[in-house]
C-alpha cells in the first residue's frame, strides 16, 4: 500500500475536521457520556477493524478514547487509515 505524502494527507483531512496529523499518524479523541457508551463504541469499532483487517493503537480512560491510525507494513499513512477514520466517524455518529 503506498504511503500517503503530508499534502495528500492533509487534502484528505478536510473531510476529517475532528481528526489530526500527529507523530506519522492519524489522531482522534472521542469523548462520550460514560464508559458504556465509549465501551460499546470500541466494541462496535473492532468488529470494524477486523473486517479490514486495519487495527489502531488506541487507549480509553473512562468516557475518552484516543485513537491513533497508522499502516505499520507501510511506516506511514495510507488510505487504509483513512478507509477506518471515517468507519470509526460513521459509528460514533450512530452514538
Amino acid at each position: 500500500m503506498k504511503t500517503l505524502t503530508e499534502k495528500e494527507i492533509n487534502e484528505k483531512l478536510k473531510a476529517l475536521p475532528e481528526w489530526d496529523y500527529v507523530d506519522n499518524t492519524l489522531y482522534c479523541e472521542f469523548e462520550f457520556n460514560n464508559f458504556k457508551d465509549c465501551f460499546s463504541a470500541m466494541s462496535r469499532m473492532a468488529f470494524e477493524c477486523e473486517a479490514q483487517n486495519h487495527h489502531p493503537d488506541w487507549s480509553n480512560t473512562y468516557n475518552l478514547l484516543t485513537v491513533s491510525l497508522t499502516t505499520h507494513d507501510a511506516n506511514g499513512v495510507t488510505q487504509k487509515d483513512f478507509d477506518l477514520a471515517h468507519a470509526f466517524e460513521s459509528i460514533v455518529e450512530e452514538e
